[in-house]
């Protein structure tokens, strides 16, 4: 007995010893990863206290780094880079153990940020175009990705939760959940340069500005004072919790679809003759009822072929926006919460029979936009290797205006409250020397624009005093085009003169992408072309490269009698790609109302005009939700929309 426990006794000092001689690093410093060339990059860890600690690069085999942990165990290693290439290796050893980092590469790190344009990946729910093709020819084994999970935290935390490991090469395999546009800016970069490139993509969809900037340049924002210091009193969540579960309760109450809980509007024999109709897939308040958020019930009719009887059945429903409960003739077969999450459910074999059937689909919108979107490929049913379209005419109805009950409880957590975001995806990466910022963000602030005007200028200088660079790049992508309606206080067109005011900052710049945006989806598909704005303007500010980086930019105007005459920066062989009576330009006189303008080209200057107005003093261009952005110069890239008027 007295053995036994000199042996266990012996096993636990054994297992102190090798736990006290563990060194951990920052879950961004791993094999594969890109560290900024030219720099000076801190690499801090943990091991036990007062202990040497060592670090060979192979990049640099005359030297070795060496340090002592403190009391608490930290240590710090500046570690200088030379100019970009690799492979490298680095070994960090101390206490009888040693970590070796392959694969590292010397090279040019962009963060990416934003919310859900950014975030959205070639594959998953995102599908970008082409995207089959696009994750198969993406091998680029110097170009590397690093993928943060989405955290909030109320105070600056230095840990940082990341997926697959750490850093990964891009390959195949690892691209189809990245960041579309990041990976397509990172591609253009490296094919021009031939610089690794490393990309940390830190977004979250859905998310506002104020979110991303820390506490110390939020303060100074009158607005956002009373949200802080909610930010930073202790959480509440157990009352939060009780909160949410009665307004939901009540929710469901208020819900004409549900009787006593049962899902009626459910019913495979519900009489639903006088329900509206509609095409899916498509944003329910882009295409029926603008700015609705709310409950609408979506039914339709469909028919088992005598072949699927007796067999699984899969209904793919594509990406629902926010939450749905799926029915099958009133059966609950699946629900799901999150806007960016594929529905794929599969319906008993014991419920197919052949014959008719009625699929019902419960959507919960919480704000902005709202529905069953996609595409043609992802609205279907599938038996075995067959699949039927269930893309077409669906019935529906609301059952619920949120404009008709009390406002959902808030907590003192989630995505959308000041610093958040910041202090706990951004925060972690400040020690890190970067090439640069990509940023692609601002739907969530569309109704904001005025105050927009601040808190965009005040994030950029924010990142650029945190990672202690006064001249960081930040370059980032305009609103595209979305949605139906002329220009008002609380529309796109606002938001995007906010981003325009932000790119006068210096090393700041805009890439225009009015022309490729969706009328019907608030992520666009063309992603290809986002990445490679941002890669131009890259190019030419960042990297000195001779490439065109921009469309033209409205810099005066002049009037003429009933013409006005506007003049651009970037103006060289300026076109319009279709008719200038198009809607494109409008022009008013004193009484400030806009009738929409002729527009032709005389000697490099677009030159204006309306029977509607005799006296012209303001023109406003692509001033629209979902504009016609049809001024291109010799870049073929376009102008931004515009205004010269503060009306």
């Amino acid at each position: 007995m007295k053995r036994k426990h000199i042996v266990l006794a012996l096993l636990l000092i054994f297992c102190f010893l090798q736990v006290r001689a563990k060194i951990t690093l920052p879950a961004f410093f791993t094999s594969n990863m890109v560290l900024e060339q030219n720099a000076e990059v801190l690499m801090q860890g943990k091991g036990s206290p007062r202990n040497q600690i060592m670090l060979a690069c192979s990049w640099d085999k005359n030297n070795k780094y060496a340090v002592w942990t403190d009391q608490a165990g930290n240590f710090k290693i500046k570690i200088k880079t030379p100019s970009y290439g690799g492979p490298y290796t680095m070994v960090i050893s101390g206490e009888g153990m040693a970590i070796k980092l392959n694969n590292v590469m010397l090279g040019d790190v962009w963060l990416c940020s934003g919310q859900s344009n950014m975030e959205m990946p070639l594959a998953g729910w995102g599908k970008i175009n082409n995207y089959q093709t696009e994750i198969s020819e993406a091998n680029y084994p110097n170009i590397r990705l690093l993928q943060v999970d989405h955290k909030t935290s109320n105070f600056p935390s230095n840990e940082i939760s990341v997926q697959n490991g750490g850093w990964n090469v891009c390959t195949p395999a690892n691209i189809p959940e990245f960041s579309a546009t990041a990976y397509f800016f990172a591609r253009e970069v490296y094919k021009k340069t031939g610089i690794p490139i490393g990309l940390i993509h830190s977004s979250w969809g859905g998310t506002v500005a104020e979110a991303w900037t820390s506490a110390e340049t939020i303060s100074k924002i009158p607005d956002f004072r009373a949200a802080l210091e909610r930010v930073q009193q202790s959480d509440d969540q157990a009352g939060y919790a009780e909160q949410i579960l009665l307004w939901n309760n009540e929710l469901n109450l208020q819900d004409k679809g549900l009787k006593s809980g049962i899902a009626v509007w459910a019913n495979k024999s519900f009489d639903d003759t006088s329900w509206k109709k509609m095409e899916l897939p498509a944003f329910f308040d882009s295409t029926e009822k603008p700015n609705f958020d709310g409950i609408v019930w979506f039914r339709k009719n469909i028919v088992i072929p005598r072949e699927w009887g007796g067999k699984d059945l899969i209904l793919n429903l594509g990406t629902i926006d926010d939450n749905d409960i799926t029915y099958f003739d009133g059966k609950e077969i699946g629900n799901t919460q999150g806007y960016d999450r594929e529905r794929k459910y599969v319906v008993p074999k014991d419920n197919v029979s052949p014959g008719a059937h009625t699929i019902t689909v419960r959507v919960f919108d919480g704000g902005g936009g709202g529905g069953i979107y996609g595409d043609a490929t992802t609205l279907f049913m599938q038996s075995s290797s067959q699949k039927q379209s269930l893309q077409g005419l669906w019935k529906y109805n609301i059952s619920l205006d949120l404009r008709d009950f009390k406002p959902m409880p808030q907590a003192n957590s989630g995505s959308n409250r000041p610093t958040v975001l910041y202090n706990a995806m951004i925060h972690p990466f400040v020690c890190l020397p970067i090439k640069g910022v990509i940023w692609y963000q601002g739907e969530a602030n569309a109704g904001r624009a005025k105050q927009y005007n601040t808190l965009f200028p005040a994030l950029i200088e924010d990142w650029r005093t945190k990672f202690n660079n006064p001249v960081l790049p930040f370059y980032f992508a305009q609103l595209a085009g979305y949605g139906r309606g002329e220009g008002d206080p609380t529309s796109w067109p606002l938001l995007r003169e906010a981003q325009l005011n932000a790119s006068r900052l210096p090393f700041t710049a805009m890439a225009v992408t009015a022309d490729i945006g969706d009328e019907q989806d608030i992520h666009p598909k063309n992603k290809q072309d986002v990445g490679k704005r941002l890669a131009l303007i890259a190019l030419a500010k960042t990297y000195g490269k001779q490439v065109d980086f921009s469309g033209p930019v409205f810099k005066s105007m002049r009037k003429n009698k009933n013409e006005l005459i506007l003049s651009f920066d970037f103006g060289q062989n300026l076109v319009l790609k279709a008719s200038g009576a198009n809607g494109a330009f409008s022009i008013a006189g004193n009484d400030r109302v806009f009738y929409p303008a002729s527009a032709t080209i005389v000697n490099g200057k677009v030159v204006l005009m309306s029977s509607e107005v005799k006296i012209p003093v303001a023109a406003r261009y692509a001033w629209a939700n979902f504009p016609d952005a049809v001024l291109i110069n010799k870049s073929g890239l376009p102008a931004g929309p515009f205004r010269t008027d503060d009306w």
